[in-house]
């Protein structure tokens, strides 16, 4: 019986969201209304989506520090072609897309043909996104979007409520990703990677075929948080992604996947990326310094990083 309930750090995600949840409801009766809790999600769709793409490269035990730079200089390029060099925008997006995931193939292939780490690679990259974003846009914002780019950003109404979406399309993504991971020889190979590369490589799985998707396919899910982040602000900002690789590796700890490999779930990403929101959400609402909501996170970390060392010892 014990074998089959589910471990605490599958359910510790889940129980720190509706603990979190009871606690800011009992402060503020705004905390549990409809328009605040899509507001949450909207929120958090832009690194929520970036989240999934993190979780994918942790799994292998790996990690990705330019996700946030990358996302920013994907939406740059997205609202410079449309505004400025009057693309057609459906071609302005799939040009974002193409540079996030052309960063993705340049990490996957320093990671795996070259084998830097992945900390470093993804460290250097991030710089050189960051350069070349505000090169490109000279520092300015863009503005006079067109309709398409910001069409993730209008909302529709279920119950009196208005939902984004771009929420919509977050949630489906994780579908997407939890049933591939679950349900796919491919989303099994990333697990077998994370667990030992040099033990799936000897029983024939292509491992370096393995790392190289993932990180192709985790620049392209930055690229679709470019067209969210877009579509939520209605401009091309050049500063945004400054926090969000941070965000996102807060996002992906919370919710149970281990920084070593091999373990967790992608869902978790998304409970992980809702417990940031929640506390900021409800820590705002409370009246609550600002200041407070980045301890929080702090401390958050520092618990799940250290529940997963000791879950990791008390498996050996």
């Amino acid at each position: 019986m014990h074998k089959r309930l589910p471990s605490l750090g599958t359910l510790g995600p889940f129980i720190a969201l509706a603990l979190a949840c009871a606690a800011f409801a009992s402060q503020s009766e705004r905390f549990l209304t409809g328009g605040n809790l899509s507001l949450i999600l909207q929120q958090v769709m832009v690194v929520g989506v970036i989240a999934i793409g993190q979780t994918l490269i942790i799994l292998t035990a790996g990690i990705d520090l330019s996700c946030g730079m990358v996302m920013a200089l994907g939406g740059i390029v997205m609202a410079k072609f449309a505004a400025d060099l009057h693309m057609p925008p459906a071609l302005a997006v799939a040009c974002g897309l193409g540079v996030t995931a052309l960063f993705g193939l340049i990490n996957g292939l320093l990671v795996t043909r070259v084998k830097l780490p992945p900390f470093i690679v993804t460290l250097g990259t991030l710089n050189i996104a960051f350069a070349i974003t505000q090169l490109y846009s000279n520092s300015q914002t863009v503005t006079d979007l067109p309709p398409l780019l910001t069409a993730l950003g209008n909302t529709f109404t279920v119950g009196g409520t208005e939902v984004a979406w771009g929420t919509v399309l977050m949630l489906g993504l994780y579908a997407l990703a939890a049933f591939v991971l679950r349900e796919t020889a491919a989303g099994r190979h990333v697990y077998a990677v994370g667990n030992n590369a040099e033990a799936t490589r000897l029983v024939g799985i292509p491992t370096r075929g393995v790392l190289l998707g993932v990180y192709v396919l985790a620049g392209l899910l930055y690229g679709v948080a470019s067209l969210l982040s877009v579509a939520r602000t209605g401009v091309g900002d050049p500063n945004a992604g400054q926090t969000e690789n941070l965000d996102a590796i807060t996002a992906v700890v919370l919710g149970g996947t281990s920084l070593f490999g091999g373990r967790g779930m992608v869902v978790g990403s998304l409970v992980g990326a809702l417990i940031v929101g929640v506390f900021r959400n409800g820590l705002t609402l409370t009246g609550v310094s600002s200041i407070y909501q980045v301890l929080v996170t702090g401390v958050l970390v520092i618990g799940a990083v250290a529940l997963d060392q000791l879950s990791r010892k008390g498996g050996r």
